[in-house]
């Protein structure tokens, strides 16, 4: 076999323009377990977007870009649909960022030989497949991009600004992420930015320029979202997978009382996960566990315990044939972070 014979049948993202999903999410209503959950989930989402006063925080972990979710994101900022992002760098940089160099993520199988794959510098991410040297193409751009800003310390979103602000000129294929949110003034934060391919990008960079170079301040990141958290009159979260993304976003509440600030709990809050909480954390606590530390109110949560690229493209078609986004006014946060000190 050849390499070429893996890279041959590119993942496609699904398009919740193309078809309607109210049906199916009325029907779930009347029915049990995940299908009811789901529902509640995309009710709970309506309300964020009828409340015009409240801005949806997108938080995003795990391979979902990878697996065929991209433009289910897209959609969703284009459509007024999300204000803020915070997200894993492997979710921004090697699968949006990657694809918007004229780069595919690629069909798999979970049984492939892993020491053939590794031969022919291909990584594996469960049952789909990503070409090393083209991620490697995707590190090298990171690094460029870095050399060509003023030495000194970012927030992630900083950067990641630049990263859409590259695309515009140079993006291969249309509906980026990171240009879409680029172009709307939606933020995004990578907390854990260096943990992905920008880490590799930046790291050469700095290694290049040992006196003069870029460097990511993730103390700033938590103080741009915290920020939007005050300014926002009430917060919702939409949250797939857990981890450093879903409590980075939770926490602006308690950050924000230690400024001396006192902040409503995110009044909203859906999270689709596969994870539970026998470990004692399910990625992150259940959303009424977050409750107790202050962090997300508990009228309307909804937990889903589902994978995500399961459900994700119902609930997302739901809202986007359902319209009530379209008398939402645009937040552009990105707007107000770029003028405060």
């Amino acid at each position: 076999m050849k390499k070429k014979d893996f890279l041959k049948d590119p993942v496609k993202h699904i398009d919740i323009k193309s078809f309607d999903a109210t049906s199916i999410i009325d029907a779930m209503r009347d029915m049990s377990f995940t299908s009811r959950d789901t529902s509640i989930a995309a009710d709970i989402y309506t309300k964020m977007l009828n409340e015009n006063e409240c801005s949806v925080i997108l938080t995003l972990a795990g391979s979902t870009s990878a697996g065929g979710c991209m433009q289910v994101y897209t959609d969703m900022v284009k459509s007024n649909m999300i204000d803020v992002i915070v997200a894993s760098g492997a979710s921004i940089v090697d699968m949006d960022f990657f694809e918007a160099l004229g780069f595919k993520h690629y069909k798999g199988s979970p049984d492939a030989d892993d020491k053939l794959l590794r031969k022919f510098y291909i990584d594996r991410i469960y049952d789909t497949y990503i070409d090393e040297e083209e991620l490697q193409v995707c590190d090298h751009t990171i690094m460029g991009i870095a050399g060509r800003m003023e030495p000194g310390a970012c927030s992630s979103r900083e950067f990641i600004r630049e990263m859409g602000r590259y695309l515009v000129k140079n993006s291969k294929k249309k509906d980026s992420l990171v240009q879409v949110c680029f172009e709307h003034n939606v933020p995004i934060f990578c907390p854990a930015f260096t943990d992905s391919s920008a880490g590799f990008g930046l790291v050469k960079h700095q290694w290049d320029n040992p006196r003069h170079h870029i460097s990511i301040d993730s103390v700033k990141d938590f103080l741009e979202l915290t920020k939007i958290k005050m300014a926002a009159p009430s917060t919702g979260l939409f949250m797939i997978g857990g981890g450093v993304p879903k409590n980075f976003a939770q926490d602006t509440v308690i950050c924000a009382e230690i400024l001396g600030k006192d902040v409503e709990m995110h009044k909203y809050a859906i999270q689709i996960t596969v994870a539970d909480t026998r470990d004692g954390s399910c990625s992150g606590s259940t959303l009424k566990e977050a409750s107790s530390w202050g962090k997300v109110d508990t009228v309307y949560e909804q937990m889903v315990y589902a994978e995500a690229t399961s459900v994700l493209p119902l609930i997302a078609s739901y809202l986007y044939h359902k319209g009530d986004w379209k008398q939402r006014t645009r937040k552009e946060w990105s707007s107000m972070l770029d003028k405060v000190p």
